[in-house]
């Protein structure tokens, strides 16, 4: 099976991201989904998927078994939640890390630390790397080489996307040899047999106003989201 694409991962680490700090706003409709996928901070890159990248980034997930969906009794409109901890036995911090690479790319130790804090808390440096070194045993993720004038490892996931189809270290242990990555080998975690296909969610005109108010609900979570960023990264600068 072809490793996740760019939309997939995105997709993952915002339900990642969302369950962990919003969970009362958890699991996601596909509109706040679309939101999380397509905000301005805490993302790199910043994207504009629209609905019909983020259903078929659902579809091909959901047969994977890496979500599934969740609708309540009381929503009309189909939910949705991951299982990634569950299909690949990862502890807290470690999903944690694997979400913030998915949402944010190559990152340093010291980065990782500060921007899984609303996750998880590493009580150190030391701690974090322990969890990247479990991550990189399991060919998860990967410590790049230094560049010149870097003083810090980067560290990246290698789930899928364009990140883990550039690493020669993911292509070798996904096709067992040395060489370019084999798009048509298995990628981490694609250990498990292939699920029934998942329902791509339907819409009509009943949901409407539904979808209306969870719009909304979505676009002024995004916006405390994105003060509490702002908030944080002040505190940082000024040492509180």
């Amino acid at each position: 099976m072809i490793g996740p694409t760019d939309v997939e991962i995105r997709v993952l680490g915002c339900l990642i991201e969302k369950q962990r700090t919003t969970p009362d706003q958890y699991p996601l409709t596909l509109n706040s989904l679309r939101l999380a996928c397509n905000q301005s901070t805490n993302r790199e890159p910043v994207v504009d998927y629209d609905e019909a990248e983020i259903r078929k980034a659902l579809g091909e997930l959901g047969r994977r078994r890496w979500i599934r969906g969740a609708s309540g009794h009381t929503s009309r409109s189909p939910k949705y939640r991951h299982l990634l901890d569950q299909e690949l036995s990862l502890s807290e911090g470690q999903i944690s890390v694997l979400a913030v690479l998915m949402l944010r790319g190559e990152q340093t130790p010291g980065q990782l630390k500060q921007r899984t804090e609303r996750m998880f808390g590493f009580h150190d440096l030391d701690g974090l790397e322990t969890t990247l070194n479990s991550l990189a045993s399991r060919d998860l993720i990967e410590r790049l080489p230094r560049r010149p004038g870097q003083k810090e490892d980067r560290y990246r996931q290698l789930l899928g996307g364009e990140q883990a189809e550039e690493s020669e270290s993911f292509g070798a242990s996904a096709s067992g040899v040395d060489g370019p990555p084999d798009r048509d080998a298995t990628a981490p975690g694609d250990r498990i047999e292939a699920a029934e296909p998942f329902p791509v969610p339907v819409y009509t005109p009943e949901t409407e106003r539904v979808e209306s108010l969870e719009r909304q609900i979505g676009e002024l979570t995004s916006e405390l989201a994105e003060l509490r960023t702002l908030v944080d990264d002040l505190r940082q600068q000024l040492g509180v």
